[in-house]
């Protein structure tokens, strides 16, 4: 069967550019006009995927989230004209697995869309119980070790536990806060030195460039996200 996607968007416009795009890619789409639509249908046709605008005509694409929420853990990927930080932020904090800012080009799209399927697959390709393979990185969280290549990487408890709370998130944007919060602890959602150092140390141990991150890319003033390509 095909993924079926719901799309709630209130443009007509896009609407005919993603039905278009993601047709002839193999996906079943479905789609709503307003919020209260799209929750009825995905309530009723149960998706693989939410593609979310923000600006819809009865209620704010987050009270969308919100409420999505409550009982589904369906992806979500906001597709928006709203571009600054603080909507990202308040977004993803809210519920969201991937923000796409207006425009974005399709094979991103699609991408990020292919992650978002693959979380929703229990037994995973190139997953193994308790281990997981990222380029030539290797964690068995069972046993708490990791490898780059043939040479095991030793990490602080810390570097392990942001490490893992990334894979637990694979391909998701995961903000500063929700990071520091799992790691560190509520009192420390507002100390952003703390996450970059650790983030550094991370990458070089981790990736073959520190410089250029291939594994653990950053989202600009939102947070961070671990490739799952």
């Amino acid at each position: 069967m095909n993924p079926v996607i719901l799309l709630i968007e209130d443009d007509p416009q896009i609407r005919r550019f993603l039905r278009a795009s993601l047709v002839t890619q193999g996906y079943d789409l479905i789609e709503a006009g307003t919020g209260r639509e799209g929750l009825a249908l995905a309530a009723s046709r149960v998706p693989d995927v939410v593609l979310l605008d923000l600006g819809l005509p009865d209620m704010e694409g987050i009270e969308v989230i919100k409420q999505l929420r409550g009982w589904s853990g369906v992806p979500i990927i906001v597709l928006s004209a709203r571009g600054q930080e603080r909507d990202k932020v308040a977004n993803l904090d809210a519920g969201a697995d991937d923000y796409l800012t207006k425009p974005f080009g399709v094979g991103e799209l699609l991408a990020r869309m292919r992650v978002a399927l693959r979380k929703m697959v229990p037994a995973e390709e190139g997953r193994q119980e308790g281990q997981y393979f990222l380029g030539n990185i290797k964690v068995d969280v069972e046993r708490r070790r990791v490898w780059r290549g043939r040479e095991e990487v030793h990490l602080t408890p810390i570097e392990y536990k942001l490490l893992t709370v990334l894979l637990k998130n694979r391909g998701k944007v995961v903000t500063h806060r929700q990071l520091l919060k799992e790691v560190w602890g509520p009192s420390y959602i507002e100390q952003n030195p703390y996450l970059r150092i650790f983030i550094l140390n991370l990458r070089r141990k981790l990736e073959d460039d520190p410089t250029r991150p291939q594994h653990l890319l950053t989202e600009p003033g939102v947070g961070y996200r671990l490739r799952d390509e």
